[in-house]
């Protein structure tokens, strides 16, 4: 139920068509009443449902499905469409490529276009050449003479018999022996007989039609125009006016749930927070959490200075126990340079009398 929602004002009553009779001004305030009252319950469900629907909307169906949506796009641009282009090329392309490139171009097409160009073209063209050769020395004068005399024979035997047929016996037995007495019996028997059955059905649908016209159109037209739909367009004008009037008793119902909830739980609740929690969080948190957390500090800056000098005096222990049991350390003797001119390994041995190792020098090898 929207309870912030300004009212909307009722539209403007609207004109009814002139002539109205006593059966519309009898019923009009009884169905509105009827209507409004079968309205407001129905009116006040919906506004419920439609207030808990926008709520259920924001809060849940909104974000779950911009969660849903940033899952689906994520997942479709970081695996679904990476593996399909790759599965796509990997099953659908790269086999017909390397199939035309490697079997089908070197297995069938190279061979058989060598095949053409170096076998049946030249083959062909011999043969052309031949063909037309007899063809132009040959068949082209007998073909001729034959030709017309195989007509001549033609139009003796298949067309002029069969002409002279349809001209001189089935044209005159025809139109003399059939179509002047059909076309007789047309006009002189079958028209009339066709022109006194249409007037026949002519007026036997104009009396049904009238009939049908009288008896039942008339009639139904009069109970529609009289009865229904004076009694539609009230019931609908009616319905739209006890709609209108069940969304404000609805805001208004609304709107005193709202004051009502304000008086009984909001005002108490505030004048408490105001009241009462507000000085007592100040005096809690002037008096009680701020020395106690000045003093915590203080307590842990004591307890870490303290840890300190503990740590120090500990390695100060250490330190004079080890010297007490090893002694102290030992200075670093100098190193003798080696005899002759040799070295020892590494050059930096401090041992008396070590042998010289050999003056080696990897240059001089290589």
């Amino acid at each position: 139920m929207d309870l912030d929602k300004t009212p909307v004002p009722p539209p403007a009553p609207q004109h009814y068509e002139p002539g109205e009779g006593c059966l519309t001004t009898t019923i009009r305030i009884p169905v509105r009443i009827v209507v409004l009252v079968l309205v407001v319950p129905v009116r006040l469900v919906w506004d419920l449902l439609a207030a808990g629907a926008r709520a259920l909307h924001r809060s849940v169906l909104r974000p779950v499905g911009r969660g849903i949506a940033l899952a689906c796009s994520w997942l479709y641009e970081s695996v679904l469409a990476p593996v399909g282009w790759f599965l796509g090329r990997a099953l659908f392309v790269w086999p017909w490529v390397a199939l035309w490139r490697y079997v089908v171009r070197y297995g069938f097409v190279v061979p058989v276009v060598w095949l053409y160009e170096n076998v049946l073209a030249p083959v062909g063209r011999g043969i052309g050449l031949l063909c037309s050769w007899l063809y132009e020395t040959l068949l082209t004068p007998t073909g001729h003479v034959l030709g017309a005399v195989l007509m001549f024979l033609g139009k003796v035997l298949f067309v002029w018999p069969w002409v002279a047929l349809w001209r001189y016996v089935v044209v005159p037995v025809v139109h003399y022996g059939l179509v002047v007495p059909v076309v007789w019996l047309y006009r002189n028997v079958l028209t009339p007989i066709g022109h006194g059955i249409a007037l026949t059905a002519t007026g036997l649908w104009t009396g049904l039609v009238w009939l049908l016209v009288t008896l039942l159109v008339t009639p139904l037209r009069w109970l529609h125009r009289a009865v229904l739909a004076p009694v539609g367009r009230e019931i609908a004008d009616a319905t739209g006016v006890a709609w209108r009037i069940a969304g404000q008793i609805s805001r208004a119902i609304g709107r005193a749930l709202k004051w009502l909830a304000w008086i009984l739980v909001g005002q108490p609740v505030s004048w408490f927070y105001r009241a009462v929690c507000t000085p007592v969080g100040h005096v809690v948190r002037d008096y009680v959490w701020a020395p106690a957390r000045k003093a915590a500090v203080e307590t842990g800056r004591a307890v870490g200075s303290a840890l300190r000098s503990v740590g120090e005096t500990v390695r100060q222990v250490r330190r004079d126990a080890w010297r007490a049991l090893a002694g102290p350390p030992r200075t670093a003797e100098p190193v003798k340079a080696p005899l002759d001119g040799a070295r020892t390994l590494r050059g930096t041995t401090t041992v008396p009398g070590a042998v010289p190792a050999p003056d080696i020098s990897l240059r001089k090898q290589v």
